[in-house]
């Protein structure tokens, strides 16, 4: 029998959850719809685009992190030299990802952008694989064969690798790899990363200005405020999910990750009208069904564990 302080236990806990839901499935939006906030911008060069985003987005994190007294995380993290290395590191490698992404969407690749986000999580298996030395059972390698046959079928019908796709899967898988090294948090890091690069942004937008090359304050006043409001686009969904991946279990945001790349995909194909080919289709249905056995395979084994911890537990 449940005594009365375990109702209001049970029911904190399943506010704690559904409140961790609904914040991965708004980052998960706001990063699906981000080329409905690109799009506009189109005639800004990708590079500036990218650069008022570290900009901005430092700022706003900086902020958050000072209102909410953390900056002493930031300041920690970057005091210790292999620390700082490595968020250097990665403070790059999600530079490469943002600059390749905003060029893709304002180029006409939204269908490219989607192949590869459905493409990473495989990515990352691989990396675990080839750098971790992790094991895969059946179903993983199964689901890496899959997504191996819909990357070849895509480079034969177009008659070369989707560069695109797989420079953004392994440029945010390799971020992800190594950020997993830094015992820092979410937020925290994205502040420290931020801040080692910012100022490069700064200095590039400050020469942009003083040659009368700069789009700011020089185009109209809707794209001046959506390359500020590029800090809020950036930092917001991080932040949200932040928030919801420490109240769900991890398995289920592996499953939210996909609303990301399907809203892409719709957007690609029914707003902008780019051609989905069926030959490109195939080659989708193959990644996709990779996908199905992949979180299959998590689920059931997510599933396994608590029954496997209970058998194990003393008796």
């Amino acid at each position: 029998m449940s005594t009365p302080a375990a109702a209001p236990a049970a029911a904190a806990s399943s506010s704690s959850f559904n409140r961790g839901h609904a914040a991965a499935i708004g980052a998960f939006l706001v990063w699906g719809l981000l080329p409905l906030y690109l799009k506009p911008m189109s005639s800004v060069p990708t590079l500036q685009i990218m650069s008022h985003r570290l900009l901005w987005c430092c700022l706003f994190v900086m902020a958050w992190l000072g209102y909410r007294g953390q900056l002493a995380q930031v300041r920690t993290a970057l005091a210790d030299g292999p620390t700082r290395l490595r968020l250097f590191v990665t403070a790059l490698l999600i530079s490469c990802n943002w600059i390749i992404y905003v060029w893709s969407v304002n180029s006409g690749h939204v269908l490219e952008t989607s192949l590869g986000y459905f493409i990473n999580p495989l990515v990352n298996v691989l990396l675990g694989v080839l750098i971790l030395k992790e094991q895969l059972n059946r179903p993983q390698w199964l689901a890496v064969a899959f997504a191996f046959a819909g990357v070849s079928w895509l480079t034969i019908q177009t008659g070369s690798l989707p560069w695109t796709s797989l420079a953004l899967a392994l440029s945010f898988g390799l971020y992800g790899l190594i950020r997993k090294t830094v015992k820092v948090d979410a937020i925290a890091g994205l502040g420290a990363e931020t801040l080692l690069i910012a100022p490069f942004a700064a200095v590039y937008l400050l020469w942009l200005q003083l040659h009368g090359d700069g789009a700011f304050g020089h185009t109209t006043l809707l794209i001046d405020v959506m390359l500020f409001a590029g800090g809020l686009v950036t930092a917001v969904p991080l932040a949200l999910f932040a928030f919801g991946a420490r109240l769900i279990p991890y398995s289920t945001i592996g499953l939210i990750q996909y609303i990301g790349p399907t809203l892409q995909l719709l957007l690609g194909v029914f707003l902008y009208h780019e051609p989905f080919t069926q030959a490109r289709a195939i080659g989708f249905a193959l990644i996709w069904m990779a996908l199905v056995i992949y979180a299959g395979d998590g689920i059931i084994r997510a599933r396994r564990r608590p029954a496997l911890l209970i058998e194990a537990a003393p008796k």
